[in-house]
């Protein structure tokens, strides 16, 4: 079962397409996070999915929200993956052990060996304000994040 908003989102850290360790914990009191579980790098919904997310960046970007899209696939593919598609936003590897990030937010699907399409929108104090997970072959619409982001508070900009 899925984490539940208005709970504390768990800390993890994993390599991202580059191989650098990034941890959810290093956003707290920083910025709100944007946490977007897809199956596989590659597959069609996967890629037209992350395309629309690459293509509307400035919506999360003007919201002080980091984008930070997470798959069960190695670094290495997430990597070429990025490459292909021109993905300008972090990529995260949760691949060893296999899908454990994904399990820990309730949303591995164990019988497929990856995660479910599912977004975790977390405040700057690191709790789950918004979440929303789709039927398995179904995309996520842009108009699901910008609901989504609304129940974040933004982060001022200073000058």
């Amino acid at each position: 079962m899925a984490l539940e908003n208005d709970t504390q989102a768990p800390d993890f850290e994993l390599a991202n397409q580059f191989g650098e360790h990034v941890r959810l914990g290093e956003f707290k009191g920083k910025k709100p996070v944007a946490l977007v579980f897809f199956p596989l790098a590659f597959s069609s919904t996967c890629t037209s999915e992350l395309c629309g997310l690459s293509e509307n960046l400035s919506m999360f970007k003007s919201n002080g929200v980091e984008l930070i899209g997470i798959s069960a696939d190695s670094k290495a593919t997430l990597r070429a993956f990025a490459e292909a598609e021109g993905y300008d936003f972090t990529l995260l590897a949760d691949f060893w052990p296999h899908g454990a990030v994904a399990k820990e937010y309730g949303v591995f699907l164990e019988e497929k060996g990856y995660a479910n399409r599912a977004t975790f929108l977390i405040d700057i104090n690191g709790i789950i304000r918004a979440s929303f997970i789709t039927a398995p072959g179904e995309a996520r619409s842009i108009e699901e994040y910008r609901a989504a982001l609304e129940e974040i508070v933004p982060v001022p900009v200073t000058a």
